[in-house]
């Protein structure tokens, strides 16, 4: 009798540990499956927002991973605290523009995240909000889903108008801010002076570790 109860008992628990190896490995297959979701739709959303700056039809290479990393002595004036890598846009080989990531620490409700792209000649070729926690119908303005206000960047470089004048119409500049809400757009205006500057600064060593082939700015073959 003690023999067969020993016997059910062992396996019992050899079904208990077999169900349960069975469940872990679901479960674990499971996450992975998320996980990997998860980074694809990541993936989409970064790429999608790449191509709003420079569509498909301007570039010929993938500029989601055609990237160069960002020197570390960079960070502070991007803002960035974990580094970060520019996004190249290339055409037959040339690189005619990047796309920066910036973060405004300085919005109303905590940081803005954006990208900046940028063309060879120091020109904005556009500007994306990716995330932020401004207040709905006032700070959230700039977000391109809410609001155009974003795209009076498009074709400006710190020359135009000059970079004393980067600054919200509120602080004597050129930049519209917005009825009830000055702290956002004024973020987001100086962290894009910013980012130019920040290109002026590295222009040398993006074009000379991209291989760039800079035909207008005498630069070819990534040599000076």
């Amino acid at each position: 009798m003690g023999s067969q109860l020993e016997k059910s008992m062992g396996l019992n628990g050899r079904v208990l540990g077999l169900f349960a190896l069975i469940t872990s490995l679901l479960l674990a297959g499971t996450h992975l499956g998320t996980k990997d979701k998860i980074a694809e739709s990541q993936r989409r959303a970064a790429q999608k927002a790449l191509l709003e700056i420079i569509p498909q039809a301007q570039h010929d290479n993938d500029i989601l991973t055609d990237t160069l990393t960002i020197p570390q002595h960079y960070w502070a004036i991007l803002g960035l605290k974990k580094g970060g890598e520019l996004h190249l846009a290339r055409k037959q080989g040339k690189v005619f523009a990047i796309i920066v990531p910036a973060v405004a620490p300085d919005g109303y409700s905590g940081a803005i995240n954006m990208i900046v792209g940028i063309h060879l000649d120091g020109t904005v070729a556009g500007v994306r909000v990716l995330n932020h926690s401004e207040t709905p119908g006032l700070g959230d303005k700039v977000d391109l889903k809410k609001s155009p206000w974003v795209l009076s960047f498009d074709g400006k470089s710190l020359g135009s108008p000059p970079a004393a004048r980067w600054k919200v119409k509120k602080d004597k500049g050129d930049f519209d801010q917005f009825t009830g809400a000055t702290i956002t757009p004024r973020a987001v205006v100086a962290q894009v002076a910013r980012a130019l500057h920040y290109f002026g600064e590295d222009k040398k060593r993006i074009i000379k570790d991209s291989g760039a082939l800079q035909i207008e700015g005498q630069i070819e073959g990534g040599k000076p």
